[in-house]
């Protein structure tokens, strides 16, 4: 019953319609030619380019090859700037799901990877991590063209990030060791970190690489094995990162990579009986459920009804970005429309709940409808553009539901509101004001800035608390005392002052409440998440040497 229930939750889909066919009601009304030319819709609708780089792996990766799935099915991955096809990919299902965790066993329990010292892990590792260098702009290209975010983007902070998130955990490989115990009596007692066998992981259509180094990086430094269910929406960058480890040297069947759908290949991974560990951190359409706690709670159901599993989740956030009235607002819009509107919006720490101080609000909004206007949206791959498409049809309809709803609900639509141009699944960079708190407690990937006034600190904790989410907040302030004060009042993982979307390898992430149950990313990830802690206990009598037969 619950596979049904996973399968159901997955499958929902969203209906489609036309675009959003209203004017802006905001405090400068303007007419809809207006704002084609303001927010550089012309620049989305000119020619779009093709990349050069081909697309050679589509293909699922089991025990060390590229093989078509078992049923012989495959699926279209499509390019969000335009809606057609890019190529297709093998759909994966339970039966290549059931292969790929076979591979993964037998190259745990038989094969070199977990005998490896650690220090030959780390050589593996660092390979890869010049590899990845070395192929940066085939991979940017992919990113871009599979995921819809800006080349730059990609190419210069994403790709950048991978290489370094592999060094840092290559350099953890050989550090991670346990502890010798005092310990009452002639005992010697020391505790000892060993992996913990095959790791499930399902990946993200927000950031594929960056989330692929997330999850792959610490599970293969502790010497476990993988099987990697990607997204379906962006399968591409994972095929060509899979290829890059065996070039460096990674055995057959320690990472196998297979592209499929939630009902199917995700359920099935979920409750395999001999999966060890499940790593998830995915988005809407994904299998790891960004915003979706129902899910997230059968997932953990699957788990303890296949083998009792141990689960990592991060279910997504709505966080909150609060700026004070001794602020500089200058920065704070800034800084707020970098929150929201960074990766088309489809972030999971997004600053979706704007509230600002009552005696800086009518400037505030003012400064971000104008910031919004200047936006640049268009094909990713063109310099100078800021924002590319939505990630597919389904994320398009569902933000301009949200927009919809905002209007209905008598909000203020301050400016944008509608789709650009006619192909693709390019949204205007939106603006409201006066919005019902009500109305923005639900976890979406939005394109829609939404701030909010309040008047004393006490109101805005309780507010900024009022969610079932707890991933992420931002506070604006030049006052330290209140920054000392919100910040620890503040259920969210991760609070940033004065800044936002700082991100560093060695920098902890993760969630309060229902945004997750546990921390990805430095020393956490791989000692907390992929190892096993044995005790060792032997007698001893004094004065004498102990000896053990190999």
């Amino acid at each position: 019953m619950a596979a049904r229930r996973v399968s159901s939750l997955l499958s929902r889909s969203f209906s489609t319609s036309s675009p959003f066919p209203f004017r802006s009601q905001g405090r400068n009304c303007y007419n809809a030619s207006r704002v084609v030319r303001r927010f550089g819709i012309s620049s989305a609708a000119e020619k779009i380019i093709r990349p050069s780089v081909q697309v050679s792996y589509t293909q699922l990766l089991i025990d060390g090859n590229f093989v078509d799935a078992a049923s012989g099915k495959t699926f279209p991955t499509i390019d969000p700037r335009t809606g057609e096809v890019i190529a297709d990919v093998a759909e994966g299902d339970a039966e290549d799901i059931d292969w790929a965790v076979k591979a993964a066993r037998k190259a745990f329990d038989e094969g070199p990877w977990p005998k490896m010292t650690a220090y030959e892990r780390s050589r593996i590792m660092l390979r890869f991590a010049d590899l990845v260098e070395k192929h940066s702009e085939d991979l940017a290209a992919l990113e871009t063209w599979d995921n819809g975010k800006t080349y730059q983007q990609a190419k210069t902070a994403e790709i950048p990030m991978l290489a370094r998130l592999f060094r840092y955990y290559a350099g953890w490989a050989d550090k991670i060791h346990g502890l010798t115990v005092p310990a009452d009596g002639n005992y010697h007692v020391q505790t000892l970190h060993e992996p913990i066998g095959v790791a499930g992981q399902i990946n993200p259509w927000n950031f594929p690489l960056l989330m692929f180094a997330w999850k792959v990086g610490p599970a293969l430094a502790c010497g476990n094995t993988i099987v990697l269910k990607i997204a379906e929406q962006t399968p591409l960058t994972a095929f060509y990162a899979g290829k890059l480890f065996l070039e460096a040297g990674l055995p057959l069947g320690v990472l196998n990579i297979v592209s499929g759908f939630g009902p199917t290949a995700g359920a099935s991974l979920l409750s395999h009986i001999d999966v060890d560990k499940l790593l998830l951190h995915c988005s809407f359409s994904s299998l790891a459920f960004t915003g979706s706690t129902d899910t997230g709670k059968v997932i953990l159901g699957l788990a303890a009804n296949s083998n009792l599993k141990p689960v990592t989740l991060e279910l997504g956030g709505k966080s909150p970005f609060i700026v004070f009235e001794d602020a500089n607002i200058n920065k704070a819009v800034e800084l707020a429309h970098f929150a929201l509107f960074f990766n088309q919006g489809q972030c999971c720490c997004a600053g979706s709940r704007t509230y600002v101080h009552e005696k800086v609000y009518d400037e505030f909004v003012e400064k971000a409808k104008a910031r919004a206007l200047k936006r640049v949206v268009g094909d990713p791959f063109k310099k100078g553009i800021e924002q590319g498409p939505q990630i597919d049809s389904k994320q398009f309809e569902k933000v301009m539901r949200y927009i919809r709803s905002g209007v209905e609900s008598n909000a203020t639509l301050e400016c944008g509101g509608h789709q650009i141009g006619n192909k693709g699944y390019f949204i205007q960079p939106t603006v409201f004001s006066n919005v019902k708190v009500t109305e923005k407690k639900k976890e979406a990937f939005q394109c829609c800035f939404i701030p909010s006034e309040f008047k004393i600190v006490d109101e805005v904790i309780r507010r900024a608390n009022e969610t079932r989410y707890g991933l992420a907040a931002g506070v604006f302030t030049k006052s330290l005392d209140t920054a000392k004060r919100v910040s620890r009042a503040l259920k969210a993982g991760t609070v940033w002052v004065n800044c936002f979307d700082v991100f560093d390898a060695a920098i902890p992430f993760g969630g309060y409440k229902m945004s997750g149950n546990s921390r990805e990313k430095a020393f956490y990830t791989g000692t907390a998440l992929f190892e096993k802690r044995k005790k060792l206990s032997v007698e001893v009598e004094l004065g004498k040497t102990i000896e053990f037969n190999r």
